[in-house]
């Protein structure tokens, strides 16, 4: 019996909040003069703060015609406007910023959710030996990893040494498909020199080219090392869920002028592998059997930085100079 008040009384506020919300939106338009629409694009600066709430408004909306705004083609964003100012009554020589302003958030938003399908295509691409085009990419990244280092033969023991599990990486790449691939050239081509000392310094102490001074200097000399490629693996499976759930639009929106699109995303993937070395580090595991927890932690600590709607990841290594800040 409880149970069914209590859901008795979720309904009844829910309707009551929203006939009341609508009453406060026609309230402001009398007072105002201006639409919801109006009102964000005017009040609220460019980016995420902006851009999330033109699409909470226009995936709200009870017109027909606003919530299939959010996802139409790229091509028709521009007509599109011109029918919300149109059905919203909103002269467009008197109001011009509006238009851009509109465009500017629509062409994020389309364009977020045209990433993911994107993102979901190459993780649904499984890893084919007998793709001469993925045979490619991966001898590849042994190449940007390990220049120095010739590569014996295509199935061989040596793939463990960049964090490969066994002699043929195909069989690593199964959860994440081709996106796991192409994130981890991305970043070893990308930013060399960071993924080659990211390299390094996950190997074992013991493994290490590095002096016993040298780790004790970065304050790794009892560090527990981590399988590179394996991790960026699990690292892409991160991003890749950060990004389905909503949770990247606060550093999309804030980074990327328009569309983000898939160079952002392994941008991000980039910044996410660089911080969760860091985080490794600074916690300072027992063993390899920690991972998980680390990586929960790690989960935990990016999202509560997404939550904040002025956020945005900021790189600091090469792969990433091109973002923009708005």
């Amino acid at each position: 019996m409880k149970h069914f008040l209590r859901m008795l009384i979720q309904v009844c506020l829910y309707f009551y909040c929203k006939f009341l919300w609508r009453c406060l939106k026609f309230v402001m338009r009398k007072l105002t003069g201006k639409c919801e629409l109006q009102r964000i694009c005017y009040n609220t600066k460019p980016g995420a703060s902006r851009t999330m709430k033109i699409e909470t408004s226009l995936r709200d909306s009870k017109s027909k015609l606003l919530q299939t705004s959010v996802s139409v083609h790229p091509d028709a964003i521009e007509k599109t406007i011109e029918d919300i100012m149109e059905l919203k009554k909103i002269n467009p020589d008197i109001n011009p910023q509006l238009g851009i302003s509109l465009q500017a958030c629509l062409l994020q938003i389309v364009g977020y959710r045209n990433l993911i399908a994107d993102v979901e295509k190459l993780r649904r691409e499984p890893y084919d030996s007998d793709n001469p085009q993925h045979e490619e990419m991966l001898l590849k990244l042994w190449k940007f990893l390990k220049p120095n280092t010739p590569l014996e033969s295509r199935i061989s023991k040596q793939w463990c040494e960049i964090g490969f599990q066994g002699d043929d990486p195909k069989t690593d790449f199964r959860g994440m498909g081709l996106l796991g691939l192409y994130n981890l050239q991305y970043f070893a081509e990308r930013d060399a020199t960071a993924a080659q000392q990211v390299l390094c310094d996950s190997l074992h102490p013991k493994c290490s080219k590095f002096s016993k001074a040298e780790w004790e200097k970065k304050r790794m000399d009892k560090a527990i090392g981590y399988s590179f490629a394996i991790v960026g693996i699990n690292i892409t499976d991160l991003a890749y869920n950060l990004l389905v759930s909503g949770a990247l639009k606060t550093h999309f929106y804030n980074i990327a002028p328009e569309a983000p699109t898939l160079s952002h995303f392994q941008q991000t993937f980039c910044y996410l592998m660089h911080e969760f070395h860091k985080f490794w580090i600074e916690e300072d595991p027992m063993d390899i059997m920690e991972f998980n927890r680390v990586r929960e932690k790690f989960r935990k600590r990016i999202i509560k930085q997404l939550q904040n709607p002025e956020m945005a990841l900021c790189p600091h290594f090469a792969a990433s100079e091109g973002l923009v800040n708005m």
